[in-house]
């Protein structure tokens, strides 16, 4: 087994630019084995089809014509709640997420949302960072939010992230 790469300003140069396009039915299959690759308690099929069916903004990342992350967001009020956001475990590393999440933060701002919201496992620690890194907060805990080994369950963190209006645009 080969060591994967370490992502580097070098090697991000080298990846293939990525483009998100509109999730459909027929990236299911792959969308759900990404999910089941990617984390121990994974969405169901049937999940990512009640989201789509619900109208949820739904969007995959593909670099060099392959699949290797989506995001599931959820617009409210005034703000828009990010379900899901997942990148292959062998592509994780190269900024995919970030460029998920900047790509999500667009659509919000067009869509006159002051915030971003989102809940991650305290145990998460890359993507904590991530979200950090990215101007996220925590506001808050939600006990016994996910399902853990044995029975358990794990608390979860709400990070929220403020939202500029978009030029023009005084709220």
């Amino acid at each position: 087994m080969s060591a994967r790469p370490q992502a580097t300003r070098e090697t991000a140069r080298v990846v293939p630019l990525a483009r998100l396009v509109d999730m459909h039915i027929g990236q299911l299959d792959k969308v759900v084995r990404i999910e089941a690759a990617a984390y121990p308690f994974p969405w169901s099929r049937g999940n990512f089809i009640d989201s789509l069916a619900a109208g949820y903004r739904m969007q995959s990342l593909f670099v060099a014509g392959e699949l290797v992350g989506y995001y599931i967001a959820m617009k409210g009020v005034d703000e828009m709640h990010l379900l899901n956001i997942t990148v292959a475990p062998d592509q994780q590393g190269y900024g995919h997420a970030r460029t998920m999440l900047a790509a999500l933060t667009l659509f919000a701002r067009q869509n006159d949302a002051t915030s971003l919201l989102l809940e991650v496992r305290p145990s998460n620690l890359r993507a904590r960072r991530l979200y950090e890194g990215t101007g996220f907060e925590v506001i808050g805990v939600r006990r016994g939010y996910y399902p853990d080994h044995g029975g358990r369950r794990e608390d979860a963190l709400v990070m929220r992230r403020l939202i500029e209006p978009a030029a023009g645009n005084s709220r």
